[in-house]
């Protein structure tokens, strides 16, 4: 049981780990997306395409855009996975993909 509970603690604090930065995250949700070779080789950049007041309301929702410089390509639309919106709880961060 105790080595259960080692096990269970070790999966927390790699998961916390792997959230804690932007870039990490990104890299992470990349990676368990099915993409490893891209989410460790690629640049992470900020999304520079906001419209007018999308950039002030992100950051009132304490997320930013950010996007993949050489992005993985969806096989089913073969369209680019590019860019990702990260929001940040407290010094944990969660990614969803936010589109083309």
């Amino acid at each position: 049981m105790k080595k259960k509970k080692m096990v269970v603690l070790a999966l927390i604090i790699a998961i916390l780990t792997l959230h804690s930065t932007p870039n990490l995250a990104v890299r992470t949700y990349v990676f368990v997306s099915g993409n490893p070779i891209i989410a460790m080789t690629t640049d992470i950049m900020d999304y520079n395409n906001y419209s007018t007041g999308e950039k002030e309301s992100y950051e009132q929702m304490n997320a930013k855009i950010y996007t993949l410089t050489n992005p993985p390509i969806e096989k089913a639309t073969q369209g680019m996975l590019e860019n990702y919106l990260v929001k940040r709880y407290g010094f944990f961060h969660y990614v969803e993909f936010y589109g083309h």
